[in-house]
C-alpha cells in the first residue's frame, strides 16, 4: 500500500536546461489583455518544428525528443504550454477549445519568428496532435511544410473518452514530494520512459506553499522551481491520499508534511471540448495538402487526451 521514495533514487527531477537551449515567455495581445505562453526552445538553423503536448502535460514532455531529434537532424525547436497547461498563464485558462488553441500556437509562432517564420513543420501529441490538424488545415500558419500526429486516430480516441473520467478519477489527487510524482507516473504506465517522466513531470503539477494554504484557499499554489533540492531523508506515502465519505464518494486527504504537489490542470473540468478536439481530425488530417506522417503506438491506453 505504500511506497518508498527517497530522493537518491533515479526518480529525482532534472531541470529543462539539459535538453533545450532557453526558456522564455512569450507575450501575445494587447498590452492590457496579455497571455503569456512558456515555450522552450533548442536550435538556430534549419526548419522549425512546433511540438504540441498531450491533454494534461506539458512543453517539457518534448525534452528527451529534442535531444534525439536534434543529434540527428540540423532543425530547430519550439516546444510550447498549451493554454491552461504548464507554466502558460493566460485571462481565459478554461477555453481549450481547438479554435483559440489552433490561434495560440500562431500567435507564438509570429511572436518567436515574426510574419515570416522558418519552414514549419507541426508536430503533435494526442490532444497536441488534434491542434497540429486544425492548425495546419486552417492555414493559420502559410510557412508550415509538414505535419506529424502522434498516437491519435479519430475512432480510437473518440472511443478513448468514454473512459477517460474513470481514468482521471483514478488517478492520486496529490502527491507528498517531486520524487513521489515522477515514481507513480512511471510506474502507472503514465509515461513509460524514466528519463522523460524525470524533466517533464514538475510541467504537470504545482506545488502549494503549505498545507494549511491549500484547504484554506485552493487557489494560491506556485509552479514547482527548476531547481532540484536534494535531500536525504525516505518519505513513505500512500499513492493515491483518496479515503471515501460515509456515503461512499470520493475525498481526498491533505497529507501532513508541508509540500503538496497536485496537478496544475483538472483534465474533467475540459470535457466539454474532447469531443471538439477529435470530431471529424481524420478527415482534416487527409485533406491538408502537406507532407504528413501519422504515428501510432501498438496498444492504445486511455492514459492521455
Amino acid at each position: 500500500r505504500y511506497l518508498c521514495v527517497s530522493s537518491s533514487t533515479s526518480y529525482s527531477a532534472v531541470s529543462w536546461r539539459q535538453y533545450f537551449d532557453q526558456s522564455e515567455d512569450i507575450s501575445v495581445g494587447p498590452s492590457e489583455t496579455r497571455d503569456v505562453f512558456r515555450v522552450y526552445r533548442n536550435g538556430t538553423d534549419g526548419p522549425l518544428l512546433v511540438l504540441l503536448h498531450g491533454g494534461g502535460h506539458s512543453a517539457l514532455s518534448w525534452a528527451v525528443f529534442t535531444t534525439a531529434i536534434a543529434s540527428r537532424v540540423t532543425c530547430r525547436v519550439l516546444a510550447m504550454d498549451l493554454r491552461g497547461h504548464g507554466s502558460t498563464q493566460v485571462r481565459q485558462s478554461d477555453d481549450l477549445s481547438t479554435q483559440t488553441m489552433s490561434r495560440d500556437v500562431a500567435n507564438v509562432v509570429r511572436a518567436c519568428y515574426g510574419e515570416a517564420p522558418p519552414p514549419i513543420v507541426l508536430v503533435g501529441h494526442s490532444m497536441g496532435g488534434a491542434i497540429a490538424v486544425h492548425t495546419a488545415s486552417s492555414m493559420l500558419l502559410p510557412t508550415t511544410v509538414g505535419l506529424v500526429v502522434i498516437d491519435v486516430v479519430e475512432g480510437s480516441a473518440m472511443e478513448m473518452l468514454h473512459s477517460m473520467q474513470n481514468f482521471l478519477k483514478g488517478r492520486p489527487k496529490s502527491f507528498e514530494s517531486i520524487d513521489h510524482a515522477i515514481e507513480w507516473s512511471v510506474k502507472s504506465g503514465q509515461i513509460r520512459n524514466r528519463e522523460s517522466a524525470r524533466v517533464s513531470m514538475v510541467g504537470q503539477i504545482k506545488r502549494h506553499v503549505e498545507v494549511e494554504d491549500v484547504v484554506e484557499s485552493p487557489e494560491q499554489a506556485i509552479p514547482v522551481s527548476d531547481v532540484v533540492v536534494e535531500g536525504n531523508e525516505e518519505i513513505y506515502v500512500d499513492p493515491s491520499y483518496v479515503s471515501d465519505k460515509p456515503d461512499g464518494t470520493p475525498e481526498v486527504s491533505i497529507p501532513e508534511p508541508e509540500g503538496v504537489y497536485s496537478w496544475r490542470i483538472d483534465l474533467s473540468k475540459a470535457e466539454k471540448y474532447w469531443d471538439g478536439w477529435f470530431r471529424g481530425i481524420s478527415n482534416l488530417f487527409l485533406g491538408c495538402n502537406l507532407p504528413k506522417l501519422l504515428l501510432l503506438v501498438t496498444q492504445v491506453h486511455a492514459t492521455t487526451v
